[in-house]
């Protein structure tokens, strides 16, 4: 397969593995107030980024949909998350309307250890919402909470997946690492998930808990990329990594519009690894359309 080492070349990549397009599970939108502040933060390399992280998608909300629709990205999510409590409630009657006048957008929602969570929570399950972000790098919050149990319990017996920044990539924060999400899974192992990053950089624990449990996906995000500012993953991996990919277990991720290179370097640190077409074809659309029960 070749590689697309431009974003003109992502349509070609994906026809020439005869896929009807691709389907990218972590992609960001919010409200532009929050977008604006997230784009300040990466531009002075807060305390959380730690390095220069420059945002190489910085137009309008349409211009980004536009950009999405011409490469073939068929579904994709609005992960926005709170930083605070007072948050996450709004931020999912955002996203619901975003879902609903945007047709490829995978309804998204979040939460947040707060008195209401579970209420509110309930509320964005009933309303339609298809994955819930969780971010306890930026929360910094311990994804174990009281207030949570029962949240997670609701994911879990309702199949909708948490897609979950637990690595400590890009800097470790509050209860990051494979150890605190990995109790919450012992507690609630029905429950899906997709790690961000692959978990970075503890990739070993994280592939543990895949192998542990086998509703946990891991998501493709920045790993591979030449923006080596989350950790290099290990050779060793790689053959579990590829059996992951052709059982649907590793998902295409991009963190698009937030990333500092062009979007068709994903996929081309992907094709690079040269882990075979099948595996191409179940990261970047069949593990995801499965997962969502898309056509």
């Amino acid at each position: 397969m070749a590689e697309p080492r431009s974003d003109a070349a992502v349509p070609a990549f994906w026809q020439a593995l005869g896929l009807p397009g691709i389907i990218d599970v972590h992609v960001h939108f919010m409200p532009q107030r929050l977008m604006s502040a997230v784009w300040e933060y990466f531009d002075e390399a807060g305390p959380l980024i730690g390095t220069e992280w420059p945002i190489t998608y910085r137009e309008s909300e349409e211009e980004r949909l536009a950009f999405l629709r011409g490469l073939g990205v068929r579904a994709f999510t609005s992960l926005a998350y709170p930083h605070r409590p007072g948050m996450a409630e709004s931020l999912n009657d955002w996203t619901a309307q975003f879902a609903a006048r945007v047709p490829e957008c995978l309804q998204t929602a979040t939460f947040f250890p707060e008195p209401g969570v579970a209420e509110y929570t309930a509320r964005a399950l009933e309303a339609g919402a298809r994955v819930f972000k969780v971010h306890l790098q930026v929360g910094g919050f311990d994804p174990r909470a009281e207030e949570l149990d029962a949240v997670w319990g609701m994911l879990a017996d309702a199949g909708v997946p948490a897609l979950v920044h637990a690595g400590s990539g890009p800097v470790a924060n509050g209860f990051t690492g494979p150890g605190p999400f990995g109790e919450v899974l012992a507690r609630h192992p029905d429950l899906t998930a997709i790690v961000a990053h692959m978990g970075a950089p503890e990739f070993d624990g994280f592939f543990a808990l895949a192998d542990a449990y086998e509703r946990v996906h891991l998501d493709t995000t920045m790993v591979f990329t030449s923006f080596a500012r989350l950790a290099d993953f290990p050779d060793a991996l790689l053959p579990r990594l590829r059996e992951l990919g052709l059982a649907g277990r590793v998902l295409l991720g991009t963190d698009f519009p937030n990333i500092p290179y062009p979007y068709a370097h994903q996929l081309e640190s992907l094709a690079a690894l040269d882990l075979g077409d099948d595996w191409l074809r179940a990261v970047c659309r069949d593990g995801a359309a499965r997962l969502f029960g898309l056509p």
